[in-house]
C-alpha cells in the first residue's frame, strides 16, 4: 500500500469512526432557546470525539495495513 492509498484508508476510516460517535453521550438541553432546535445538543462534546475517532482510527488502520502486507487479502490481479 503506498502513501496516497493509505492516507485515504486512514481518512475514510476516521470520518466512519467520527460519524458512528456523534449520539453517544448527546442530551438535549434543559432549557431551549427560542430559534433552536428542540433535538440540538447542549454539549456535543466534538473535540472529544474527534480525538477519539483518530486513536480509534490509527488502530483500525494498523489492522487493515498488517492484513494488506501479509498477504491474506490481495488487491493484485491473479
Amino acid at each position: 500500500m503506498d502513501f496516497v492509498s493509505g492516507l485515504v484508508v486512514y481518512i475514510l476510516l476516521w470520518w466512519w469512526v467520527f460519524l458512528m460517535s456523534l449520539p453517544f453521550g448527546v442530551r438535549p438541553p434543559a432549557e431551549i432557546e427560542q430559534g433552536h432546535a428542540t433535538s440540538a445538543p447542549a454539549k456535543p462534546m466534538l473535540w472529544r470525539k474527534m480525538a477519539a475517532s483518530t486513536l480509534i482510527a490509527a488502530v483500525l488502520f494498523a489492522v487493515v495495513y498488517v492484513v494488506i502486507r501479509s498477504g491474506v487479502i490481495s488487491f493484485q490481479p491473479a
